[in-house]
């Protein structure tokens, strides 16, 4: 399942895309539910997750956008 949403730190608006499942498994983030994760501020890509980092979080902002992401859907 995808879901797409904005968060609003600061200043900053993150645009996601997560692809999840209801098990964890070998794929997902720590082994947990999300297999697929993109997070843009800008249009630019700042971290994104395909069955392993492409890109990991890029500072301390997109590190906290990436903590709620993983409470909401690992």
């Amino acid at each position: 399942m995808w879901s797409e949403g904005s968060i609003k730190l600061g200043s900053d608006i993150f645009h996601y895309w997560v692809k999840h499942y209801d098990e964890g498994s070998q794929y997902g983030i720590d082994e947990g539910r999300i297999s697929k994760l993109t997070l843009k501020r800008n249009g630019e890509t700042v971290c994104n997750y395909d069955r392993g980092w492409d890109i990991k979080p890029a500072d301390e902002s997109t590190s906290t956008a990436l903590a709620i992401l993983m409470k909401d859907y690992n």
